[in-house]
């Protein structure tokens, strides 16, 4: 019997608890980023949900700003 070799790196995924936590959010602000669509993009594992590390970090990057009157972009 072959055994296969090939691995398939996972991406790191966090809670809803983890994010707020990283960015000194609360819970009802996820949940209203995710109804409203202004947060980071997540995934839903059966019930839960989940989000990538790279999406937030990308979701960081993306509403970094030099100045107030710097244009905000949809994502």
């Amino acid at each position: 019997m072959a055994t296969d070799t090939t691995t398939i790196p996972l991406p790191r995924l966090i809670t809803q608890r983890q994010l707020c936590e990283w960015l000194s959010k609360s819970p009802a602000w996820a949940e209203r980023g995710r109804l409203e669509g202004y947060g980071p993009q997540y995934i839903k594992v059966g019930r839960s949900v989940r989000y990538r590390a790279e999406d937030v970090l990308e979701w960081i990057e993306h509403n970094r700003r030099r100045s107030t009157s710097d244009p905000q972009e949809a994502i």
